[in-house]
C-alpha cells in the first residue's frame, strides 16, 4: 500500500512539473494554431536550446517567422502564421491535365501558405513540363488576399514551344548498327511527324527502359560482356532546342555455348529427368533469354520433385581464345527460409490479388529468388505500372522474411478515332473504348464501332485472364457487321453474333482456345436499277425488257414468239443462281479449337521465330450449317542481315459437309489477296459461267493451299525514325472445289430443279436459252495462281500502312464464248485481278 502512494505521489509530481514547465512558456502571435501545439515543439526539443525550436516550428510549415526569448524566466514564442490556402488554380496549361498537375504540387486547399513550398512546387512543375517535352516552360505564381487569413495561390504557366529528342547517338556499337539499336527503343528522334507523335519526348524512365531492351538484344545474341557504360542526356538551347541522348556502350565479343552441364548438389536427384528442361544446346549462340528460361524451368521442376529449398544457380566459365562459354546450372540446397508476409505497396487501382496472382510463391511458401525475379518480370508485362521493384526485409525470426512489392499505376485505359482505306473496305472509320485494367481487376475490355463506305458494325470484347482463379483466358464477343459486297461479288451479308473462349495456355510457346460460336449469316442479293442484279426472278417495271419465247433468231440470239420472259436481265450483272439461292438467313452454331506455337521474338514486328496455328472447327451442334472444317497458317521469322527479314508462309484449309448435303454457299472459301496478292477480293475460285458476268460470280470453294516468300528491308537513306521498310514477295496458291447446290427450278417451266424430263440435260446457259439459267455451270479448276511483286510498309504514327504492287504470273484466263446479244466473243469465269493494293488505319 505504501509503494502504491509513493507511486501516485511521484506521477502527480511529474504532472504539475510539466504544467509548471508550459506557464513558463507564453506564446504570441497565433490566431489559429493553438498554444498548446506551440508549447509542445518548445518541451520537445531533445536538448532544450531555443534556436532548435525556433527551427522546428519554421520547419512545420505553419509559421512564416518565429522568434525564441527568455524574459524574466519565462520562454517568449512569438509567431507570425502562414496564411491558409483557400485554392489553388492553373492558368496556362493546355498540353499537361490539371489533375495532373494537382497531383505533383504539395500547396493544398485548407493547407498552410508557405513561399518554400510553392518555390518547391514551381519546380516540380517544370519537371513535369520537361517530362511532357515542354524543356523551357516557364512557371510563376502570384497570390490574391482574402479575408480572415486566406489567400488563392495562382500558377501561371507559358508552356513554350515543344522540346523532345534532337538525337540519339551511340558510341562503341561495331556488331550493330545506330539504326538497329535505335529501333529497340521507344523513344525516338524529333521530326516532321513531332506534331502527332509523344516518343520523341525526353523520358528518363523511358531511356532507362530502352537501356534495357538494348542490353536485352545484345545479351540474346551472343554477347555475354556486354555493358552500357554511360548515357548522357544533355539540353540544348538554340534555334532548335532539346536534349542530346549519347550512349557509350562496351559490346564484348560473342559466344557460342561450349557446354551445357547441370551439376546437382542435392542427394538423389536425378539430373537426367532434367535435360529436357534445358533450353540451350552447345554450339548455339549464347542467349540471355535461353539461360533465363533453363532457370525457370529447372527451379520448377526441382520443386515439383520434391526439394521445396532447392536453389538453381547459373555459371558460366567464358573463353576468350574460341569465344565459347561453358554454361553450368547448379542445383544446391539453399537456406530454409520462409516468405513470412508479402506487402503490397503503391497500388492505388489495382487490387491486391492482381498482383498475386502473378506470383508463383505465396505465404508460408519456402523462399526462393528465381521465382520472384520471373514474378517481377511477369508484373512489368503487364503494363498495368509505371515501375515494379522488389525487395525483401528480415521477418520475424531468423529463418523469415518479408518480400515488398513496391508498384506505380498507370492509366490503361485508351479512347481512339481511328480511320482508313483499303481497296477491298474504301474509306472507313471506327471509334472505340479499351480498358486492359478494368476497375483494377486486370479484365481487358473494349468497344468499338466501325462506319465506312461499304462496311459498318459493332465489336464488344471482354477478357478475364485468370478464369477461376487459374491462368485461363475466359471471355466473350458479341458483333455485328453489315457488309457490302457487290463490287467483288452480287450481294451484301449481315452478321451478328457472339462466341464464348477460353484459353489455355500449355508451354510458353503452346497454348489452346477453346470456341463456340452462335451467329446468324443473311445474304441478300439488290435489285435496284443501279444494282439490278436480281431482276431475272424479279423483274423491275420499265426497266427488265419482256417479249414472248419461243423459237431463237440465229442472228440476234432473241426468242421469237411464245411466253412473257426476260432474257436481258442475264447480261446486266445478274448475281449466280447459286448466290439467289442462298439468299435469307444461315444461324450456325460451331464449335472449334486454336492450336497455338509461337516462338516469335517481337510480337508486333519480328524479326525471328515462328508462328503457327491449326484450327478445327465443327458446326452442327443446332443451326443450319452441318460442316467441318480445318485452316492451318505457319509462318517462319529469319532476320538473313541486319535490319534484313525474310519471312516464309504456308496456309491452307479444307471444309465439308457432316451429312453429304451441299454446302451453303456462305459456309464455303472466297479469297484472294489474303491468299495471292495481284487478285481482287474474291478474284480466284470456283466462278459461275452460266451468265454473262465475268467478274462477280465467285461462287465459293472448299479447298485453299497457298504460300509466300518476302523479304522485308530497311530504304536507303531514309531515317530509321519514320518507320518506312521495303518489301519484295512472291505468292502462289489456289482455291477449288465447289460443292454447293447445282440445280434450281426458278423458270416455272417442265424442267425439275432445272433437269429436262426429257434429255436430262440441266438448263445453264443463257446464252442460248435466253432465260435465267436453273443450274449452275462451275468453272472448277485447281490451277495454281501466283503473282510477285513489291511493297511499302509504313509504321506510321497513325498507324500501320502498306502498299502493295503484284503482278500476276499465272492466272485461270477463263473460257472463251461467243455472247450473241453482244456480238462477240469473250471470256467467262476468268481471275479478277488486281495490281494495287492498299491498306492502312490512322488513330488521330
Amino acid at each position: 500500500m505504501r509503494k502504491t502512494i509513493v507511486l501516485v505521489t511521484a506521477g502527480l509530481g511529474v504532472v504539475l512539473s510539466g504544467a509548471a514547465q508550459a506557464q513558463q512558456i507564453v506564446v504570441q502571435g497565433n490566431q489559429r494554431v493553438d498554444a498548446d501545439t506551440i508549447r509542445s515543439y518548445v518541451t520537445g526539443t531533445a536538448s532544450g536550446s531555443a534556436e532548435e525550436a525556433r527551427r522546428n516550428l519554421l520547419a512545420s510549415g505553419m509559421f512564416s517567422d518565429v522568434k525564441v526569448a527568455q524574459s524574466g524566466g519565462r520562454t517568449v514564442v512569438t509567431v507570425r502564421e502562414n496564411n491558409l490556402i483557400n485554392r489553388v488554380v492553373f492558368e496556362g496549361n493546355k498540353k499537361v491535365e490539371k489533375a495532373t498537375l494537382e497531383g505533383i504540387v504539395e500547396a493544398k486547399a485548407r493547407g498552410p501558405y508557405s513561399e518554400a513550398i510553392i518555390n518547391a512546387d514551381l519546380a516540380r512543375i517544370r519537371d513535369v513540363y520537361k517530362r511532357f517535352g515542354r524543356g523551357t516552360a516557364k512557371v510563376t505564381y502570384r497570390t490574391v488576399d482574402l479575408p480572415n487569413g486566406r489567400v488563392d495561390v495562382i500558377y501561371q504557366i507559358d508552356e513554350g514551344d515543344k522540346t523532345g529528342i534532337l538525337s540519339i547517338n551511340f558510341v562503341g556499337n561495331n556488331a550493330y548498327s545506330e539504326r538497329t539499336l535505335k529501333g529497340l527503343m521507344s523513344s525516338s528522334e524529333m521530326n516532321f511527324l513531332s506534331f502527332i507523335k509523344t516518343s520523341d519526348v525526353y523520358d528518363p524512365d523511358r531511356i532507362t527502359n530502352d537501356l534495357d531492351q538494348v542490353r536485352r538484344y545484345y545479351l540474346k545474341n551472343g554477347y555475354a560482356d556486354f555493358q552500357v557504360v554511360s548515357a548522357d542526356a544533355r539540353y540544348v538551347e538554340g534555334d532548335k532546342s532539346g536534349y542530346v541522348i549519347t550512349i557509350t556502350v562496351n559490346e564484348g565479343e560473342q559466344y557460342k555455348v561450349g557446354a551445357v552441364q547441370v551439376d546437382s548438389r542435392l542427394p538423389g536427384l536425378d539430373t537426367t529427368k532434367l535435360d529436357t528442361d534445358i533450353a540451350t544446346s552447345v554450339g548455339d549462340i549464347y542467349n540471355a533469354d535461353d539461360v533465363e528460361k533453363t532457370l525457370n524451368n529447372v527451379t520448377r521442376e526441382v520443386n515439383r520433385a520434391g526439394y521445396p529449398f532447392a536453389q538453381v544457380r547459373p555459371t558460366g566459365q567464358r573463353d576468350p581464345a574460341s569465344h565459347q562459354v561453358s554454361l553450368g546450372f547448379v542445383v544446391e540446397d539453399g537456406p530454409h527460409v520462409y516468405v513470412e508476409r508479402i506487402n503490397i505497396r503503391g497500388n492505388t487501382r489495382t487490387r491486391d490479388y492482381v498482383i498475386r496472382r502473378e506470383l508463383d510463391i505465396a505465404e508460408g511458401d519456402a523462399y526462393n529468388r528465381v521465382l520472384t525475379d520471373r514474378a517481377e518480370r511477369r508484373l512489368n508485362g503487364l503494363g498495368f505500372f509505371k515501375k515494379v521493384r522488389f525487395s525483401n526485409e528480415p521477418g520475424s525470426a531468423p529463418d523469415r522474411v518479408v518480400i515488398n512489392i513496391d508498384v506505380e499505376d498507370q492509366p490503361t485505359g485508351s479512347f481512339s478515332v481511328a480511320g482508313g482505306y483499303s481497296t477491298q473496305d474504301g474509306i472507313i472509320g471506327e471509334v472505340s473504348v479499351s480498358e486492359s485494367n478494368f476497375l483494377g481487376r486486370g479484365q481487358y475490355v473494349r468497344l468499338a464501332g466501325t462506319g465506312g463506305q461499304y462496311s459498318r458494325g459493332v465489336d464488344f470484347s471482354f477478357t478475364e485472364p485468370y478464369f477461376l482463379g487459374y491462368r485461363l483466358a475466359a471471355g466473350f464477343d458479341a458483333f455485328y457487321k453489315y457488309s457490302d459486297l457487290t463490287r467483288y461479288s452480287r450481294y451484301e451479308t449481315t452478321v451478328y453474333g457472339g462466341q464464348l473462349r477460353l484459353g489455355l495456355p500449355i508451354t510458353e510457346e503452346f497454348g489452346i482456345t477453346l470456341r463456340y460460336s452462335l451467329y446468324n449469316t443473311e445474304l441478300k442479293v439488290p435489285n435496284t436499277l443501279k444494282r439490278p442484279y436480281n431482276d431475272c426472278s424479279i423483274p423491275i417495271p420499265g426497266y427488265t425488257a419482256t417479249y414472248a419465247a419461243g423459237t431463237i433468231d440465229p442472228n440476234t440470239g432473241r426468242n421469237i414468239g411464245g411466253q412473257a420472259i426476260y432474257p436481258n436481265c442475264a447480261y446486266d450483272g445478274e448475281a449466280s443462281i447459286a448466290i439467289k439461292g442462298s439468299q435469307g438467313n444461315t444461324l450456325t452454331s460451331l464449335a472449334g479449337l486454336t492450336l497455338a506455337y509461337s516462338t516469335l521474338d517481337v510480337i508486333g514486328a519480328p524479326r525471328n521465330g515462328l508462328y503457327a496455328e491449326l484450327k478445327p472447327d465443327v458446326a452442327g451442334l443446332g443451326g443450319d450449317s452441318k460442316f467441318f472444317r480445318v485452316t492451318a497458317d505457319a509462318r517462319y521469322y529469319k532476320e538473313i542481315f541486319e535490319d534484313v527479314v525474310g519471312f516464309i508462309r504456308f496456309q491452307g484449309g479444307h471444309i465439308s459437309s457432316l451429312n453429304n448435303d451441299p454446302l451453303r454457299v456462305t459456309d464455303q472459301f472466297f479469297l484472294g489477296p489474303s491468299l495471292v496478292r495481284g487478285f481482287a477480293p474474291n478474284g480466284i475460285g470456283p466462278r459461275d459461267v452460266g451468265i454473262a458476268d465475268a467478274r462477280s460470280n465467285a461462287i465459293g470453294g472448299s479447298t485453299y493451299v497457298g504460300g509466300t516468300l518476302e523479304v522485308q528491308f530497311p530504304l536507303p537513306a531514309v531515317p530509321r525514325d519514320l518507320g518506312l521498310k521495303g518489301a519484295l514477295f512472291a505468292d502462289a496458291g489456289t482455291l477449288f472445289g465447289y460443292h454447293g447446290q447445282r440445280n434450281f427450278n426458278v423458270n416455272g417451266d417442265a424442267f425439275i430443279n432445272g433437269i429436262s424430263p426429257t434429255t436430262g440435260k440441266c438448263n445453264f446457259n443463257a446464252f442460248t436459252i435466253g432465260v435465267e439459267p436453273e443450274c449452275v455451270n462451275v468453272r472448277d479448276t485447281a490451277a495454281i495462281r501466283s503473282s510477285i511483286g513489291a511493297s511499302i510498309l509504313w509504321n506510321s504514327p497513325l498507324g500501320p500502312i502498306r502498299f502493295d504492287y503484284a503482278y500476276a504470273l499465272s492466272k485461270d484466263e477463263g473460257q472463251k464464248v461467243f455472247v450473241p446479244i453482244l456480238g462477240k466473243f469473250g471470256h467467262i469465269g476468268a481471275d479478277q485481278v488486281q495490281a494495287f493494293r492498299f491498306s492502312g488505319g490512322s488513330r488521330f
